[in-house]
């Protein structure tokens, strides 16, 4: 396969996954700020419910995002591109795993064993705390999609 289709390809693949990626986060950030209201029975339902598939679609268009972004900067590297954008959407995207990690996925983990007729008392400030990192990640892959459609759409000056 030649570079050029090679990349050709990566821009592609990097739009399309980053662009669901983004949606999907978007999604579950207006769906958890409408919880915001509930209390905390009902939001640990739900919070239930989301964590049954949810996840398994976060990575079905996280990590073909980070695959065709880095495939994206090494095909720029190597046909001496401009790497800037495509650069700066990996290290969003991997911004967004690292928070995912840190932050996210042990709260996930802790509130599958809650009880959801009676959540434990903190339950609030750890949804708020889930929150705050889902907000911050939606704002990178948000951010991390931009720096692709700038890396699509910005070409080159001719020589």
């Amino acid at each position: 396969m030649t570079d050029s289709l090679t990349g050709t390809i990566a821009r592609a693949a990097g739009l399309l996954f980053g662009g669901l990626f983004t949606g999907f986060l978007l999604t579950v950030l207006v769906l958890e700020s409408t919880l915001r209201s509930a209390g905390g029975p009902v939001y640990t339902q739900v919070r239930q419910v989301e964590l049954d598939r949810l996840d398994s679609l976060a990575s079905a268009t996280l990590i073909p995002a980070l695959v065709a972004t880095a495939i994206l900067v090494a095909s720029a590297v190597r046909g001496r591109r401009r790497v800037l954008w495509p650069a700066v959407a990996l290290v969003l995207l991997l911004s967004v795993v690292a928070t995912t990690l840190v932050f996210n996925v042990p709260i996930n983990t802790d509130q599958l064993t809650w009880n959801v007729q009676a959540p434990p008392s903190d339950w609030a400030d750890v949804r708020d705390r889930w929150q705050l990192a889902h907000a911050v990640r939606t704002g990178a892959a948000g951010l991390a999609f931009g720096c692709l459609i700038a890396a699509t759409t910005r070409r080159a000056p001719a020589p």
